[in-house]
């Protein structure tokens, strides 16, 4: 005995479900049309509170967990789940217009079966990937960045809190990284893309690029281990080649220095051979002074002492002196004068502040104390004409 299997009915087209849709508008009467309209303004309001509530709720975990910077403006403060807000600003304008379409009598049961549905469910499979990695990546970022802020805060160690700050930025990217990549994945699995061979054939192209790409590699690896071995944090002025200036950022693979004029050096961390740090633990001013040859040298001597010892006891400098002037003495003799050389140990990047006001006061000492200090004279001689010249 055979069993026959009724045949399958083909599912409607998409230009038919709409065919039927408005024909079942043109039969509302006026009291169904009414009712359906006031549902539907109700989904819509629904809508617009859901939207609401979820802003209300990111603002005040924004409050909260991100406080304003009291010199900032208040429209700089960093939101929590801006692009995650936006997505799901659009899924549940969607999902309103959906249900509304359903009030109205659209067959969305029947539009599921074809590849209409289809098409819609795996967009709507994408989507809710892209908007859970990216509440991952937000979430993610704003742990990094509290955890790291917290525990550089508690750090009686500025270098150490410098450090931290440093490495947050770090971690965040590469844990954006790998969010991104494992959403592109997934993104690609839903498609009908298939991610074992993708994968195996992403292993050999990534040998073929780590080859070709030897230099990103390289900075990359170079800039972990200038963080972790403490070479160089965010806020140290530095110097690289010829450039030098404070560290405004470090990347995955570059560092930015800003210079005094405000222009922003950029240097990939492979061409940061060498790097000349001057404020890591404690830094020195040092100064070289010139006077007359028919000067005094220890009258001179004995008053860069007491200007010294005046400086580092001002309030202002409370705490930025780390130790008393010290004079290294004659350093050379020249036709300007006697060079006398010394330096002051400040804490790491008050140098330039303190040795600005030293030199201020030994020049007030020095005028008043009768050492000179030989400037560079230019001397005119008049050519005369020569005979017969007119």
């Amino acid at each position: 005995m055979f069993v026959t299997t009724p045949p399958q009915t083909p599912a409607p087209r998409f230009s038919e479900l709409v065919q039927s849709f408005l024909n079942g508008l043109l039969a509302l009467d006026p009291t169904q049309a009414a009712i359906r309209g006031g549902l539907s303004i109700l989904v819509f309001i629904g809508a617009a509170l859901l939207i609401w509530g979820i802003r209300l709720v990111l603002k005040t975990l924004s409050e909260r967990l991100i406080p304003a910077d009291p010199n900032a403006p208040p429209r700089k403060r960093t939101g929590i789940g801006r692009w995650s807000m936006r997505i799901a600003r659009i899924a549940i304008v969607l999902a309103a217009l959906l249900i509304v379409l359903r009030v109205w009598g659209f067959d969305l049961a029947t539009l599921s079966k074809g590849p209409v549905g289809a098409v819609l469910a795996a967009a709507g499979h994408i989507a809710l990937i892209i908007v859970l990695a990216l509440v991952a990546i937000e979430i993610a970022s704003l742990a990094i960045n509290q955890v790291f802020t917290r525990i550089a805060k508690r750090s009686k160690n500025a270098r150490r809190a410098s450090q931290l700050r440093t490495l947050a930025p770090v971690l965040t990217g590469v844990t954006t990284t790998t969010f991104v990549v494992i959403a592109t994945m997934m993104t690609l699995s839903e498609v009908g893309v298939e991610i074992g061979p993708l994968l195996a054939g992403a292993g050999i192209v990534g040998l073929a690029v780590g080859f070709g790409a030897q230099t990103i590699v390289k900075d990359f690896l170079t800039g972990i281990f200038l963080i972790l071995e403490d070479t160089v944090s965010i806020g140290d002025a530095v110097k690289i080649g010829e450039f030098g200036g404070v560290v405004e950022d470090m990347s995955l693979r570059t560092i930015k220095l800003r210079d005094y004029d405000g222009t922003l050096h950029v240097f990939p961390y492979s061409e940061a051979q060498v790097i000349h740090n001057s404020t890591k633990g404690f830094s020195y001013y040092v100064f070289e002074l010139t006077i007359s040859k028919s000067d005094d040298i220890e009258r001179a001597t004995v008053l860069m002492r007491e200007v010294g010892d005046v400086v580092c006891k001002d309030p202002r400098f409370a705490g930025v002196a780390l130790a008393p002037l010290e004079i290294a003495g004659v350093d050379k003799i020249s036709d300007a004068g006697i060079v006398l050389k010394g330096r002051i140990r400040t804490a790491p990047g008050q140098q330039w502040a303190l040795g600005r006001e030293f030199l201020r006061r030994i020049k007030i000492a020095f005028d008043e104390g009768g050492v000179e200090t030989p400037t560079a004279m230019l001397k005119m001689v008049a050519m005369q004409s020569p005979p017969g010249a007119s």
